[in-house]
């Protein structure tokens, strides 16, 4: 459960990351149907204003004791400082929260903060491309993947840059409260429900500067007809293309191919259906584009990490009865 959100702060935070814990975390959006989380910003001194990388202050309402009561733990990007110079009060809450079973969550540098804690250690991590080698020089046991926007190695989740910070708390969201918590969320930020943690983050392709030439109408058009089939030369025709131009277009605005982007989605949309409905494994694997349930099974598994019908027992808003393990032939489904 994600019911209560701690921010912990130091000097020489940087606003944005601190905003994105904010727009995902703070604010109320009860009226969306996404559950309430009770945020709590922390400070070593409560009311004492904190420095920020742009000038301004930030002044946190409630001290590291109220820490103890959070699932979630967040540290914003601050400024980097030598190991000994990270406050030893927030280190210490850290690896208190770790030790309780609370997940701690990172966003960009914030991840030198859990290493100099001693939570990075033998676990997957990552931080912004320009901070790796001194993050790896230091930290020599953690498990560095440079490459990736997020990791989450259970309850510790680091996050690359700005952006990729709004991708972990999304997942994070989508993880602990469902897929449609997480897409209301992402609709009222007007950014992408889901980008895959494990696409890289820098792209050597530059974005299209021409807005006229986005892809985003083939994109959109795609996620209205998932359930037929699409080939790079049918996606290309419509996007009036050639197919090597449109391939690396593709790429350059999504971060992934044609094929497990379109993947990625249909995924997306069985957990939606898996979650919210009571539709049959193998009308689910249709009405995505799996066309069966067998491949359906298998790219669930791959992507989200359990089977279909292990993922509607634990997340389906409505208990699954016998209806749902058959088809409309009897066939039982769902294995």
């Amino acid at each position: 459960m994600l019911e209560t959100v701690a921010v912990v702060l130091m000097d020489d935070v940087t606003p944005f990351e601190f905003g994105v814990l904010c727009e995902v975390f703070g604010i109320d959006r009860t009226e969306d149907g996404v559950p309430r989380v009770d945020f709590l910003v922390c400070g070593e001194e409560p009311g004492m204003p904190l420095r920020t990388s742009v000038g301004a202050r930030l002044t946190p309402e409630y001290g590291l004791d109220a820490v103890a009561r959070a699932d979630l733990v967040a540290v914003t990007g601050v400024k980097l400082r030598d190991e000994d110079q990270y406050p030893v009060a927030v280190l210490e809450v850290l690896r208190a929260a770790v030790a309780r079973g609370a997940t701690v969550l990172s966003v960009c540098s914030g991840a030198f903060v859990l290493g100099a804690a001693g939570l990075l250690d033998g676990r997957r991590c990552t931080t912004h491309w320009r901070y790796v080698d001194q993050l790896a020089e230091r930290h020599p046991d953690a498990l560095l993947d440079p490459d990736v926007l997020f990791v989450d190695d259970g309850n510790v989740i680091t996050s690359a840059g700005t952006a990729a910070g709004i991708d972990a708390c999304l997942h994070l969201v989508r993880r602990e409260q469902g897929s449609a918590a997480a897409n209301a969320i992402a609709r009222r930020m007007v950014v992408p429900p889901q980008r895959d943690g494990g696409q890289r983050q820098y792209i050597e392709l530059p974005i299209p500067e021409c807005t006229a030439d986005s892809l985003s109408p083939v994109l959109a058009w795609m996620l209205d007809n998932l359930a037929i089939d699409h080939t790079v030369a049918a996606l290309a025709g419509r996007a009036r293309m050639s197919e090597r131009t449109f391939a690396r277009r593709f790429v350059a605005e999504t971060g992934t191919t044609p094929h497990r982007w379109l993947t990625m989605q249909r995924v997306l949309h069985a957990r939606r259906l898996l979650e919210d409905t009571r539709l049959p494994v193998e009308d689910i694997a249709a009405r995505c584009g799996f066309g069966s349930a067998a491949l359906l099974r298998h790219h669930f598994n791959r992507v989200v990490g359990v089977a279909p019908k292990d993922y509607r027992r634990t997340f389906g808003a409505v208990h699954s009865g016998p209806e749902l393990e058959r088809s409309s032939s009897g066939a039982q489904q769902n294995r």
